[in-house]
């Protein structure tokens, strides 16, 4: 019988090996260090490549200490201009979590489309190339452990799991003690609610959770990440004057009074203490940030949530004389001005929400040096806006110059739906129509855009009838974080099959558009940029539904949370408002907002010059003038088409009585 030889364990020994493992404490969970050893950037990616260094980006080490497991905060904030590096903070908080302190770590995005490029150009190459990563994530698992949206360590001790807040879905059925909240301020209410409620309740059921909140501001009130940053410790960046020493924020208000805008390489910061009045330069930028400390305004709020505020003029990566050329190229157009000041400055916009007073319009109109129907000098560009209602089309005509100025030019309104022949004769004669300038001459439309959101199929049906250099179509959206205009991704009917009109319809920025209006419909200056020029001789019911929305406030009942929408009297149209912007739309797809001085030129030259006087024989003279005739026929109704129109005129004036 063949004896077994069994070695037994001293089990005293095991037992104390085991208990040494559990009383001894973790390694500390350093993200500063992570990422010195561990980050790399290519020349792709920085124009900084090569090891992280903390001499360029030392104001990162704070933010990156309160994200570790010593701070005690749960919350981390920060609020910054774009471009600035706040995906690198991301990556490295990601990447330094499940590596040094494996769990599952939650990182949300705006939409599941954004998460997904993010998880192909960002994390997938910090995967693959992060050496203390490559080896937890080998790529292309068959046991679905690696996909886009989802990236399981190997051995299983953490995952990486990617959603989008317009996903309730993302945002369920899991439980994290790490996780970010990227672009926060363009995450928008979902099916379920409000998306930052159902992230943050991810990491509920963790007293040791941390959650980074990273974005770039847009439009306050209601704007998400300056809200967090203002229930936080409201942390700012303090550097030594390299004069005197005096700590000071480099605040953007001290940077634009010492911009010239001849000389915007001049530009610089003067500092604030009175005593010395030094100017600090782009030179001195390397010595004061060596020297930085955070100081917080809400040092109370530290232990819960902290916040960080970073701006452009405080990174290598941006340069003084860039910043202050961006200054110069947005003041005076709103929109372009909430870019600057959320992209640039890191500084949520703030709106207009009341509209202006529709009172003051009408009594600068009746001051006006032009009719209706008629286009003043120094603006030679043309477009018209039309919306379609279930009983009516209504539409009208601005003019554009230089500088952002416009003009209204006329308005109207035509009988019928915009499925029938009637109405779409009355638009066929509206697109071959002329108008008026200051110098004698009949300019047509350059453009014109008409709204697709209603009765797409019918609108598609008069428009296809016209050239795409003639008639777009156009749909308003109501993000604040929208592009001005940008082409309808391509749209399918029920079958599947691709629709025509896709590659001629766009979305235009609604909200972004009725900010910029009013801002600019209260500048009485003519020299203004943005300026509105008003006619004589639109009625009082024009200049009330042309300032018939504001912004509000509107609290959902089941989360409590604020969101802001543009909301309008239920007894009061908005026509004019609607077809205002959709000829400003227009515009935009025209080219108006980039149109080089030599264009302008040419159009000034070509329209806005006296006509050469009629030469010829007495016969050419009477050819001529029955000539005009039959253009301006070319533009009218049949009489029975007429009718309609001055009855749906009628209805227009009644409105305003």
């Amino acid at each position: 019988m063949t004896e077994m030889i069994v070695t037994v364990a001293n089990a005293e020994r095991v037992g104390a090996e085991i208990l040494a493992d559990v009383l001894l404490p973790p390694p500390p969970v350093d993200y500063l260090n992570w990422a010195v050893e561990n980050i790399e950037f290519s020349k792709r990616e920085s124009q900084f490549a090569g090891p992280y260094n903390r001499e360029l980006f030392g104001y990162f080490d704070e933010i990156l200490r309160a994200l570790s497991p010593d701070d005690p905060c749960r919350i981390v904030t920060l609020m910054k201009s774009a471009q600035l590096g706040g995906t690198v903070l991301a990556n490295i908080f990601v990447g330094g979590s499940i590596d040094m302190d494996p769990g599952d770590v939650l990182y949300v995005h705006p939409t599941e489309g954004n998460a997904q490029r993010w998880s192909k150009t960002k994390l997938a190459p910090m995967l693959k190339g992060t050496t203390a990563l490559a080896k937890l994530f080998p790529m292309k698992s068959r046991d679905g452990a690696d996909s886009v949206l989802y990236k399981e360590r190997v051995d299983g001790k953490g995952a990486i799991i990617i959603g989008g807040a317009n996903s309730p879905a993302s945002l369920s059925m899991i439980t994290v003690s790490r996780q970010v909240q990227d672009d926060l301020s363009k995450w928008e209410m979902n099916t379920a609610g409000d998306p930052e409620v159902q992230a943050d309740s991810r990491s509920r059921g963790r007293e040791d959770a941390k959650i980074f909140k990273i974005s770039t501001p847009l439009v306050e009130p209601g704007c998400r990440i300056t809200e967090n940053y203002k229930q936080g410790s409201q942390e700012r960046l303090h550097v030594p004057c390299p004069h005197c020493g005096h700590m000071q924020v480099l605040e953007w208000e001290n940077f634009a009074a010492n911009i010239d805008e001849a000389h915007p390489e001049n530009a610089h910061f003067v500092c604030a203490d009175p005593e010395c009045g030094g100017v600090i330069e782009e030179y001195h930028r390397g010595q004061m940030i060596a020297g930085h400390e955070w100081r917080a305004d809400n040092p109370s709020a530290k232990r819960f949530h902290r916040s960080f505020e970073l701006w452009s003029a405080i990174s290598l990566l941006q340069s003084f004389e860039r910043v202050a050329r961006e200054w110069i190229g947005a003041k005076g157009d709103p929109a372009a001005e909430q870019v600057f000041f959320n992209d640039t400055v890191g500084r949520a916009y703030r709106t207009l929400g009341e509209a202006p007073g529709w009172e003051a319009l009408r009594d600068r109109a009746a001051e006006s040096t032009y009719d209706r129907g008629h286009i003043p000098a120094g603006f030679p560009i043309v477009t018209c806006g039309i919306d379609c209602q279930q009983d009516r089309v209504e539409w009208q005509v601005l003019a554009f110059g230089r500088d952002r100025k416009r003009a209204i030019v006329d308005y109207g309104v035509f009988p019928g739906h915009i499925s029938e022949e009637r109405c779409q004769l009355a638009l066929n004669g509206l697109l071959a129509q002329t108008w008026p300038n200051a110098f004698g001459r009949r300019i047509g439309l350059d453009l014109t855009g008409i709204d697709g959101n209603a009765f797409t199929e019918d609108v598609w049906d008069w428009v296809k009838k016209h050239p795409t250099s003639r008639v777009i179509m156009l749909r308003g959206v109501g993000s604040e974080a929208a592009p001005l205009l940008a082409r309808v991704k391509r749209e399918r009917d029920k079958q599947g099959k691709l629709v025509k009109w896709s590659r001629r319809f766009y979305n235009f920025a609604a909200s972004v558009m009725k900010m910029g209006l009013y801002r600019n419909l209260v500048k009485t200056d003519p020299m203004q940029r943005g300026y509105v020029a008003l006619p004589r001789g639109l009625e009082d019911e024009f200049f009330r539904q042309l300032t018939a929305e504001s912004r509000k406030p509107e609290r959902n009942k089941k989360t409590g949370f604020v969101s802001y929408k543009w909301v309008k009297a239920p007894e009061q149209a908005n026509e004019g408002l609607d077809t205002h912007l959709q000829a400003e739309a227009t515009a935009i797809k025209f080219g108006v907002r980039s149109l080089p001085d030599a264009l302008w030129d040419r159009y000034e030259a070509e329209r806005e010059s006296t006509p050469e006087p009629t030469q010829g024989d007495i016969e050419d003279l009477f050819n001529a003038v029955d000539a005009a005739p039959a253009d301006r026929r070319a533009t009218e109704l049949p009489k029975d088409n007429a009718s309609s129109v001055a009855s749906a005129r009628e209805k227009y004036r009644k409105r305003s009585r």
